[in-house]
């Protein structure tokens, strides 16, 4: 599986010095990434959107006083 960032190449980097991963995973991710220009962070763009502030939605619109009418108001006139 290829990299999607930078950070992750330098996590898994960090990982083999470690010792926690075998160097043929580091290679193997390194070579299906091949040269490709990473971006820093994966899916940075995504976040922003989905952080973003949302108008909360109103069940009913606003109604002035005057315009509640009843039927009894309405057979008075």
């Amino acid at each position: 599986m290829p990299f999607k960032s930078q950070a992750q190449r330098r996590k898994f980097a960090q990982l083999l010095v470690e010792g926690k991963i075998s160097p043929e995973t580091f290679e193997e991710w390194n070579r299906e990434t091949g040269g490709r220009k990473l971006p820093e962070r994966a899916g940075a763009a995504k976040n922003q959107k989905a952080t973003a502030k949302k108008k909360p939605l109103r069940s009913k619109p606003k109604r002035s006083p005057k315009s509640k009418k009843t039927k009894s108001a309405a057979k008075k006139r």
